[in-house]
């Protein structure tokens, strides 16, 4: 095998690759050799039959699997010969090859850049701690207790109320004919959360247990039998049931019932949690702005076919149009996130990091706790999905090399209030939401319906 390099410019290599005849020939005179001991054709002993016979018969087939296996070789000796790290799957072009023929091809090679690490003593972030006053803790167990209200049926000649929950039978009609699933028996609903359909809830505030009422509604956009969607359904309904909620007494019972062992263990859970909960999300912005700060401190070429790889990646079913439009910008995202890759790599490789089997199960093992019961699903959502598997791994391998930076960057700790917290957080989402809003895909109207998102305050303690 000879390697020639036919040009060299940036991250682009051409080399030509040429393998004699002869050796073409040895390897499929031996791949024969091995035929004769296994094929079997009519008129000859196994074992005996003569080579030229399974050349006639089976020749262009062998040829076929013995030049694949020759380039797959010589193309990977060749690139490994010259050094080259290469970046996706490199272009081969066929210069010459047949039977009796010399062997010569050509490789165009993305290659990858060279990357050096900057010191990370430059890069600056800040570690927040979250205060978390009693006030605050007692605000959040009175919205689990809210949350956990019992309730007590009422007496028959009691109204229905805003708050109770009523359990009813029904039966709907559309223009007074049945249509599926248009029946319900026991339905339970609490009055004001809407829950249902909605402005149903309201027409059944202050009805009577026993009685009967019809309530016309529209039934929602997103029926699951689309020709009943959006059309008016009359609803005739039987009250079995009112009850009004009681609220629970906050005591070490009540503790006990979310899984504490007090009252006072509940409170430095609570504590703990909602820390938890404005801790991950305030790191969130800590990482991004390491990423940022990254990113800019680092300059190199990237690889033009992994930016189109990634490009056609963001840009997935996005109409010509608005791929045309919106293509600067999701170019410029498509080179970041190929840039970060290069360098976080570089990093983890650099400073030998990996993640271990028994670092994969624990972050399993977190998964099926916050998940009680589902443990057999987590598992097998793992076994049968390989690309989950990997996004797993690469998610605990980035997190380990963050970890890393941050232990080897300029920190500074800042301790802040709730109320502080959210500023950061909604200062944070503004910028973004700005941001996107800027290169959005979608139009102007459809992005002014878009609302905000808020800071995740639901409760993880068990009820």
């Amino acid at each position: 095998m000879k390697v020639t390099v036919n040009s060299r410019k940036g991250l682009k290599t051409n080399l030509s690759v040429f393998v004699n005849k002869e050796t073409v020939n040895d390897k499929i005179e031996k791949k024969l050799k091995e035929l004769t001991t296994t094929v079997n054709l009519k008129g000859f002993r196994p074992g005996k039959v003569p080579i030229n016979v399974l050349k006639r018969q089976f020749g262009k087939a062998i040829y076929g699997e013995v030049l694949e296996k020759i380039i797959q070789e010589t193309s990977t000796q060749a690139i490994k010969e010259k050094n080259i790290k290469v970046a996706g799957q490199p272009k081969l072009d066929l210069k010459s090859h047949g039977d009796g023929k010399d062997l010569n091809y050509t490789l165009d090679i993305d290659e990858l850049p060279v990357v050096k690490i900057k010191p990370m003593e430059n890069i600056k972030f800040v570690d927040y701690e979250i205060k978390v006053t009693d006030k605050e803790v007692e605000k959040r167990i009175l919205e689990i207790a809210k949350n956990q209200n019992e309730f007590k049926e009422k007496k028959e000649s009691e109204k229905a109320e805003t708050g109770d929950l009523i359990a009813f039978d029904y039966d709907a009609t559309i223009e007074k004919k049945t249509f599926e699933g248009n029946q319900g028996k026991n339905t339970q609903i609490v009055l004001g959360k809407d829950l249902f359909i909605k402005g149903f809830d309201k027409n059944l505030i202050g009805v009577k247990k026993n009685d009967e009422k019809i309530v016309s509604c529209v039934l929602p956009e997103n029926y699951p039998k689309k020709e009943f969607a959006n059309k008016k359904a009359d609803f005739k309904c039987k009250i079995l049931m009112i009850k009004k909620p009681e609220s629970i007494k906050i005591d070490d019972i009540f503790a006990k019932n979310l899984g504490a062992k007090d009252l006072k263990d509940l409170r430095l859970l609570v504590s703990k949690q909602i820390q938890n909960e404005y801790k991950n999300n305030l790191e969130s912005i800590s990482k991004e702005n390491i990423l940022d700060q990254i990113e800019k401190m680092h300059d190199f070429d990237l690889p033009s076919n992994l930016i189109d790889q990634e490009l056609s990646i963001i840009t997935k079913g996005l109409k010509k149009e608005d791929f045309e439009k919106n293509k600067k910008d999701s170019e410029k995202i498509a080179k970041k996130r190929i840039k970060l890759g290069l360098i976080l790599n570089e990093l983890g490789e650099n400073n030998n990091l990996k993640i271990s089997e028994q670092e994969f199960k624990n972050e399993i093992q977190k998964q099926i706790q916050s998940m009680p019961g589902q443990e057999k699903q987590i598992m097998e959502y793992y076994q049968k999905n390989p690309s989950a598997t990997n996004s797993l791994r690469g998610s605990l391998y980035e997190e380990k090399i963050i970890n890393l930076i941050k232990e080897k960057s300029n920190k500074s700790k800042k301790i802040v209030t709730l109320d502080e917290a959210e500023k950061i957080l909604k200062l944070n989402h503004d910028k973004r939401h700005d941001h996107n809003h800027k290169h959005s895909k979608t139009s102007a109207k459809e992005d002014s319906t878009k609302k905000s998102k808020k800071v995740a305050k639901s409760s993880n303690i068990k009820k």
